[in-house]
């Protein structure tokens, strides 16, 4: 490998290492789409642009992902072999926090490097039109990361990806057509947290994430110095950009990085370039900012909000929002509770319905058994209670005749008594 190696030539090299054949790719993957909206030209605007840049309508494309500003764009290859913008578009939804996607059902929009080919284009996606990103890619395996079916689509609506409106993935995908039918076999997604810029970093400094957005900046960096889609490898479950092995040895995602160079005129750019950003940093680190958005707490938080996810994909009810992991370790979560809108919902609530419906019931079964029996005992106390009034009733009489009838024996021997008296005592008297 020569030790002197120009920009411009590297940019030239940058065109083959991003062409890596594709098996089983042919014209016809690409070509006969079915929809009308698939085949759907470049407004004349875009391609009038194309034009002024020095653009080829087929030539090779990448695309960028800003998760903070919320923008994607399309970079496009010029007759020089530099790519330039020739649009920007606004993301209309994408899900999860500002961080990496850790694993299946954290609701986590991809960052870091990603290769599209022409298989991954969806023409007739259910989101109107769709790519896949190629998530999980060779840094993501090594980390053990996990997830599928992660695109760029349209429709407005994300579980996990990029999501355009309409009429933005029509152009974004007829980039990608057109690029794929000029000879391109893959092109590069480039997916960011932020613009990484040294306020920006600055900002996130503190950040659990940060150290694997250093990483990402060093590829961030190489294509704004070199405006080229930058070769990216994996080696010690890191990434590594614009590295030439120098035996010719691979890189090995989970093994020893090899020996590698780089081309001198790309590391005198850099090293130049990371004296003015360290002074940049350095000098945002003073300045006040806006405050940092929110971020994904690592794998642990990864793995509540994909819980969360299971529970509603089976129906469950669920809170409306994912939970968050805080700072402190506890867990914030919507008090409104609800459940997805889908087949597998619909029969949790009539189970849950069905469910409900019998607790009910049993439980005023239960409740008639509880009132029938204490109907039946506040009865048995009744006519007991009955029986005991009807025997002091019956009683009651008898006791009061015999009282008055001994009253009355008494009262008519007392007065026999006294007229014997009398009688006596006239006697006596000569009365």
């Amino acid at each position: 490998m020569p030790t002197r190696f120009t920009l411009t030539r590297f940019a030239r090299m940058g065109l083959f290492v991003s062409a890596v054949a594709l098996a089983g790719c042919t014209d016809a993957s690409i070509g006969d789409f079915t929809p009308q909206h698939a085949n759907r030209q470049l407004p004349p605007k875009i391609q009038q642009a194309m034009k002024a840049k020095d653009m080829k309508k087929t030539s090779p494309i990448v695309a960028r992902v800003f998760k903070e500003e919320a923008k994607l764009e399309i970079w496009k290859q010029k007759a020089n072999g530099r790519y330039d913008i020739i649009a920007s578009y606004d993301i209309c939804k994408w899900s999860g926090k500002l961080g990496p996607k850790f694993t299946e059902g954290d609701r986590q929009a991809p960052e870091g490097f990603y290769t599209v080919r022409s298989s991954q284009m969806k023409p007739n996606s259910q989101y109107h039109l769709a790519f896949n990103i190629g998530f999980p890619n060779a840094y993501d395996r090594a980390n053990g990361r996990t997830g599928s079916n992660l695109m760029v689509h349209g429709a407005c609506s994300s579980a996990g990806c990029y999501s355009m409106t309409d009429a933005q993935i029509e152009e974004i995908y007829a980039f990608g057509r057109d690029a794929f039918q000029g000879g391109q076999t893959e092109f590069q997604v480039q997916a960011f947290p932020f613009r990484m810029t040294a306020a920006n970093m600055a900002r996130y400094r503190n950040d659990p994430n940060y150290e694997f957005w250093k990483m990402l900046k060093v590829g961030y960096d190489h294509f704004e110095l070199t405006k080229v889609p930058p070769k990216v490898d994996v080696c010690e479950r890191r990434y590594v950009f614009n590295q030439i092995s120098a035996d010719g040895k691979p890189f090995n995602p989970v093994g020893a990085c090899p020996a590698s160079t780089q081309p001198d005129s790309l590391k005198m750019a850099y090293s130049s370039y990371q004296s003015s950003y360290e002074a940049a940093f350095a000098s945002a680190l003073k300045s006040s900012a806006p405050a940092p958005k929110p971020t994904i707490a690592g794998l642990k938080e990864a793995n509540i909000v994909s819980e969360w996810t299971r529970k509603r994909a089976r129906g469950e009810r669920v809170p409306l929002e994912p939970p968050t992991l805080n700072a402190d370790g506890s867990i914030t979560q919507s008090e409104r509770m609800g459940r997805i809108a889908s087949a597998e919902g619909r029969r949790m609530a009539a189970l849950e319905a069905e469910q409900a419906a019998k607790k009910k019931a049993s439980a005023e079964k239960e409740a008639a058994i509880a009132a029938a029996k204490a109907a039946k005992q506040a009865q048995q106390v009744e006519t007991a209670a009955a029986a005991k009034a009807a025997e002091i009733a019956a009683q009651t009489p008898v006791q009061a005749l015999d009282a008055q009838t001994a009253q009355t024996n008494m009262a008519a021997e007392g007065n026999g008594a006294g007229a014997k008296l009398k009688k006596r005592l006239l006697g006596m008297f000569g009365g």
